[in-house]
Order: structure tokens, then C-alpha cells, then sequence
């Protein structure tokens, strides 16, 4: 079976704890604090591997975790960073939040290696907070937290030109002709059952690459058929070439076809069905009705007026191929050469740190202490040391209700508060 979808949970390695210990040896009066840091958890990334055109790895496991940090040892000793776990996956593949279907990476274009999800930094050991007023610190910050997500894979074939139209009207026929590609071919419905992918070689050194989508059928976008299983594959495409019998072989109109098939594209994505499209009337060499009711003319009549330029050929005996072929690469030429990249509309880093966890906030010896989870998870993620980290630290304080909750509490301007190991004077 070809695989273009996985569903796996992936896991970044915990940061070591920092540790909390004091240098006691013989003759060294007043030996201070020590204590290590943790050393970072592992990365989870994503990378292409130009070998791979399947999912299907990723079938068989489902969950890839990273391993946590070293905690940090006595005598100032770092903890060991973890290994990043690699995922390879094959180029065109998107990686989306399994629960909002949300972008988090495309693995295209450009876009060759990714850090999905960030192993914890290491927690500092005491030995980082001691101050003149706090010489024996008893408290060590705890790793950054792991990070974990469900998430989707899709794979999107990257092609400048999709074959759409109904089962059995040439497409594998055309492709075979038209490219190396050899899909199988044969006289029945559904005989291509994974997209195919082959490339135009031109005499004058220009080419392109075309994606085989398998066939279509009304109400594919619902779930109809084995089309609406690779729809998601016309999705980079820049153009499409609309393959129909104009024969009518099998007893349907070729102008319905058309307008059926284009009401699938639109119902599944409306800006696929507003890309070029360019109408190719297969099976001239079956075509044997009177010159008054010439199924060429119908169909020129009726889409050219809409900007749908149709070209009469036939795969099997290769008429009228070069003609269409020179036409859309003309097209290809005015049309963005950029491949058609998914942004990024999930950041996991932005995401996982507002995650709802308890917090207290209490008056003790004149100082206000705020501690718990949510902000052990704060400090493990946040730089105060940078301007962009000090920045987030004051608007995570006043998103999650911390300021509030202190102003309720009393605070005064000049109030010292302590979150842990960090102390600070609150200013309005």
C-alpha cells in the first residue's frame, strides 16, 4: 500500500535538574554552593531524505521520544546533554497538530532539516543563586519540561502539473507516453490506485514534472471513490490538465465530465479549482460520429469562452501531444517558479507554555512568593537574561492573571517577589 499519512506521537527529552550541593573539604572555610547544571534534553527534528517517497515507516511505530538531560552532579559537574532524535521523512511531507490540523512544518522547498519539538534546557544548579544576602542557596532550578504532541504527517506530492478527470480516459495512458513514468495500464476503472509522478523532457531543454492523480468520481470530496484519498496531492500544483474521453467510450458526455469533475476540485478547495486549467480531449482516434455533432467543437464552444484552452490528442497515438505539452509549459513559464509552501500556523513552544497548571501566590516575611508548577514550567523556558525573554516574562505575568492575583494580594510598588531562586521589585 502506498503510504501518504501517519499518525505518531513525538516526545523532546526533559532537562536535567540543576543540583543543590556545597563544597565541603578539608581546609577551605566556608565552602560554598556547587551544585551542577542539568545538561539539555534531546531534540525532536524532522529531516528530508531524498530515498524515502512513502510514509510507510511510520505505520509500524507510532511513538519516538528523545531521551531527557543529565541532572547536574557536585563540584560544579554539567550534566550530559541527551542525543536529538531524527525523524526522516520523504520531501513534500507536512507535519500537522493531530487535534487542530494546524501547520507545523512543511518539509519542502528550502526546508530540509526542522526542530519540531525542543529538548528542556537544563536546570541551573545553586550555584548560579548565590547572592550577598542568600550565601547557602538550598534550591536548585528543575529541568525545562518535555515537550509532547500527537501529530499528522501528510505526504503532498510535489508536482508543477496535476492529471485530474474521471477513471479509465487516458491519464495513465498519457503519462506513459508523455514521460519515462510507466503506471500500470489497463482497461477498467481504478487501475492506478497510488499517484504517479513523471517528468517532461523538452527538446529545448525545458521540462516539468506531472503527478498522476488517480481517477476521480462525483462526490470524491465527500469520500466517494479512491480520489478524495490523494486530492491532497493536487495541492502544490501550479496548473492541471483535465484528461477527458472525448469519445465518450463509456456512454458519458465529455462537457459534463468536465463540469463535474471541477465541481469536486471546488467543493474539496476552492483555490485549486480557480488554478489554470488547460482541457486535454483524449481518445480522438475512437472519435467516428458526424461532422455535425463533433464533440471537439462542443467542448471548444463551451470552455474556451471560459478561458479553458482545449487540445484535441491521443495517447495512443500520440497526436496532438507536442502542441499541448509546449502550451503548458508557456503557461508554467508565467506563472510563480516558487514551489507552493504551507506556512507554519502552530508554534509547540508557544503553545505548551500556557498549559493550565496551579500556582499559589503568598505573603511571607513581607516578601510575596508565587510557586508551582506553572512557574517552575515558566522559568524552565524563559531567558531572563535576554531582552526578548524578560519581554515574554512580563506578558506571560500579566496573561495568566499572576499580576492580578498579587494586586489582590496588596503589592505595593517597591514589594519584593520571589519565585524560586529569582527575586525582583515590582514596578508598575
Amino acid at each position: 500500500m502506498f503510504a501518504d499519512r501517519a499518525k505518531i506521537f513525538i516526545r523532546s527529552g526533559k532537562g536535567g535538574d540543576g543540583h543543590v550541593s556545597f563544597r565541603r573539604e578539608l581546609y577551605v572555610p566556608n565552602g560554598g554552593p556547587d551544585g551542577g547544571d542539568g545538561g539539555r534534553g534531546g531534540d525532536v527534528i524532522f529531516e528530508v531524505d531524498e530515498g524515502l517517497n512513502t510514509l510507510q515507516d511510520y505505520r509500524h511505530r507510532r511513538k519516538y521520544a528523545a531521551k531527557d538531560g543529565e541532572q547536574g552532579g557536585k563540584r560544579r559537574c554539567h550534566g550530559k546533554d541527551a542525543e536529538d532524535i531524527v525523524l526522516k521523512v520523504p520531501e513534500g511531507t507536512v507535519v500537522k497538530e493531530a487535534e487542530s490540523g494546524k501547520v507545523i512544518a512543511d518539509m519542502s522547498g528550502d526546508n530540509r532539516r526542522q526542530v519540531i519539538l525542543k529538548g528542556g534546557r537544563g536546570g541551573l544548579g545553586n550555584q548560579h543563586f548565590a547572592t550577598s544576602t542568600m550565601q547557602i542557596p538550598k534550591y536548585a532550578q528543575p529541568g525545562q519540561p518535555s515537550q509532547e504532541l500527537w501529530v499528522n504527517l501528510e505526504l503532498k506530492v510535489i508536482a508543477d502539473v496535476g492529471l485530474v478527470g474521471f477513471p479509465n480516459v487516458g491519464k495513465s495512458t498519457f503519462l506513459s507516453r508523455v514521460t519515462n513514468a510507466q503506471p500500470k495500464i489497463a482497461n477498467y476503472h481504478f487501475t492506478t490506485l497510488n499517484p504517479n509522478l513523471g517528468v517532461v523532457d523538452l527538446p529545448d531543454g525545458r521540462g516539468f514534472v506531472i503527478a498522476d492523480i488517480p481517477g476521480l468520481i462525483e462526490g470524491a470530496s465527500e469520500g466517494v471513490g479512491l480520489g478524495h484519498e490523494f486530492l491532497r496531492h493536487i495541492e502544490r500544483t501550479k496548473l492541471m490538465i483535465h484528461v477527458v474521453d472525448a469519445a465518450g467510450t463509456e456512454g458519458r458526455d465529455p462537457v459534463d465530465d468536465i463540469y463535474k469533475i471541477n465541481a469536486e476540485l471546488k467543493a474539496y478547495n476552492a483555490d485549486i479549482a480557480n488554478r489554470p486549467q488547460v482541457i486535454a480531449a483524449n481518445k480522438i482516434d475512437a472519435i467516428y460520429s458526424d461532422p455535425e455533432n463533433d464533440p471537439i467543437k462542443r467542448l471548444k464552444d463551451e470552455f474556451e469562452p471560459q478561458g479553458y484552452k482545449v487540445f484535441p490528442i491521443s495517447g495512443v497515438t500520440g497526436e496532438g501531444l507536442n502542441e499541448l505539452l509546449y502550451y503548458v509549459s508557456d503557461q508554467l513559464k508565467d506563472l510563480d517558479a516558487a514551489p507552493i509552501v504551507f506556512e507554519q500556523e502552530y508554534f509547540p513552544e508557544d503553545e505548551l507554555i500556557y498549559v493550565d497548571l496551579p500556582y499559589t501566590v503568598e505573603k511571607e516575611d513581607g516578601m510575596y512568593v508565587v510557586e508551582g508548577p506553572k512557574i517552575e514550567k515558566m522559568l524552565g523556558y524563559t531567558n531572563l537574561d535576554s531582552e526578548k525573554g524578560f519581554v515574554f516574562f512580563q506578558k506571560f505575568l500579566k496573561d495568566t492573571g499572576i499580576l492580578k492575583e498579587l494586586e489582590d494580594a496588596g503589592i505595593e510598588e517597591g514589594d519584593t517577589v520571589r519565585m524560586y531562586g529569582l527575586q525582583f521589585d515590582y514596578y508598575k
